[in-house]
């Protein structure tokens, strides 16, 4: 079974001109888990998409890949 971040680095790599440049750093706080994703600034608009429908999309998935989890787990991209 995949764990978050590897489930957000598998999503962006499918969607992205150049995988190598996507990254996903974790910030671990008492209430949550932050999920920063970075990707090249000419495939930011592939992973956002229109009017963030896939970001959404990706969130969404996330969510429900990880809906036993203990604590709320969030998705960044920056």
């Amino acid at each position: 079974m995949m764990d978050s971040k590897e489930l957000v680095l598998f999503i962006a790599r499918s969607l992205v001109d150049n995988p190598d440049a996507v990254t996903v750093v974790e910030s671990d706080s008492p209430g949550a888990l932050t999920l920063e994703l970075r990707v090249a600034p000419e495939d930011m608009g592939k992973v956002i998409g229109k009017q963030g429908r896939i970001a959404k999309s990706i969130r969404a998935v996330l969510k429900a890949a990880t809906i036993k989890e203990p604590k709320p787990i969030f998705l960044e991209i920056v």
